[in-house]
């Protein structure tokens, strides 16, 4: 038995398997992340839960170049680059009144939410 199957199976018999709800998200805009992260946490917070986070995840930078002409003066191009910011919250020992506060919760467009429970 490997030692992350013996913890395991130990918290398993304590009876300390806790059930939590993962939530990641991103957005392209920081201000935008912030203001939803903190709606997120502070409707969490209202039904008195533990929460671990806002965690910032590394910024993913995706860089794209095109020339700026059609064909001509290969050596004049422009950059472009998009950045998406990430952030992680899990709520631990999540209530029924928790999950139905933030599946109502509105949140701004841009932003998306992946939940995992």
């Amino acid at each position: 038995m490997t030692k992350a199957e013996n913890v395991k199976s130990k918290k398993e018999s304590e009876g300390e398997v806790q059930s939590r709800i993962r939530i990641k998200v991103k957005a392209y805009d920081n201000k935008v992340i912030d203001q939803s992260v903190r709606k997120i946490v502070d409707t969490a917070q209202r039904t008195g839960v533990k929460i671990v986070g806002p965690v910032p995840l590394p910024t993913a930078i995706k860089k794209v170049t095109v020339n700026k002409s059609t064909f001509v003066h290969e050596d004049s191009r422009d950059q472009y680059e998009i950045r998406t910011h990430k952030r992680l919250i899990d709520i631990l020992e999540p209530t029924d009144k928790t999950i139905e506060d933030l599946t109502n919760l509105d949140l701004p467009a841009g932003v998306g939410i992946e939940i995992k429970m």
